[in-house]
């Protein structure tokens, strides 16, 4: 999913959080002389569930609240006032508060691990298809443009490219720890990004440099450690198989 087409899943979800709940207690009204404020109660947390499912943690979090200050004017005595006369109605309408967070914070967190899931076994397979190229012999240039398409992916870059010669003074680097170096100092790449216009990984394996793959960044977009570190692993796979086959050339 791009970012442009997420952002504006987001900003839908937040406004489903804002309108839905007032929507559906509204709707609700005809019925609250004889629907149960119990059950309007679960009506409005499957509401908040939905939004919490689809949405942000900052959606879930205002369709709880939406909700419960809409389940008190429309479904609580006395009726369209945001006031409550009886004690239940009280405890009900904070139940619907803080069932709605503990739902988004659920939601929020199993999306996360299924997003860590996602993205674990897409570095495998970055990792794997390098691999196979190696493991058959495929020609040089097509385990470089195997390896550098699956730079561009994990990093979010502009452009990368495969030279044999390193530079000197050397570009910021992206060491084998996952670290962004650059004369010297620790970048914060999570915060801000890889520096640009260029940066590099060094290619090489027990010892034996065989050139750099040189990775254009995008302005802005920030790289986790854990997307560092596949990237080196994925050049020094093939590292692994040009020590042998660059030097044979």
């Amino acid at each position: 999913m791009t970012r442009l087409v997420l952002l504006y899943r987001n900003r839908l979800a937040v406004a489903a959080a804002v309108l839905a709940p007032i929507v559906v207690a509204a709707v609700l009204v005809p019925f609250r002389g004889t629907f149960a404020n119990t059950a309007a109660a679960l009506t409005m947390v499957i509401v908040i569930t939905a939004v919490a499912v689809i949405g942000p943690r900052l959606a879930g979090i205002v369709a709880s609240a939406s909700a419960a200050l809409w389940f008190d004017f429309f479904l609580t005595s006395p009726y369209d006032r945001f006031a409550i006369s009886h004690r239940p109605d009280l405890e009900t309408t904070i139940a619907i508060f803080v069932v709605g967070v503990l739902v988004t914070e659920l939601a929020a967190r199993s999306r996360q691990h299924w997003q860590a899931a996602n993205n674990s076994t897409a570095y495998v397979g970055m990792i794997h298809g390098v691999a196979v190229l190696a493991a058959n012999s495929a020609p040089v240039t097509d385990l470089i443009d195997q390896t550098t398409t699956s730079l561009v992916q994990l990093l979010s870059l502009r452009a990368c490219r495969f030279d044999r010669a390193l530079s000197d003074p050397p570009l910021a680097q992206i060491q084998s720890n996952g670290d962004v170096e650059l004369v010297g100092l620790r970048w914060p790449a999570r915060e801000i990004g890889i520096p640009g216009p260029e940066a590099e990984i060094v290619a090489k394996w027990r010892g034996r440099v065989v050139g750099r793959f040189v990775v254009t960044p995008t302005p802005g977009a920030t790289v986790t450690l854990e997307q560092r570190i596949v990237a080196v692993a994925v050049v020094d796979v093939a590292a692994a198989y040009l020590v042998g086959e660059l030097h044979a050339m």
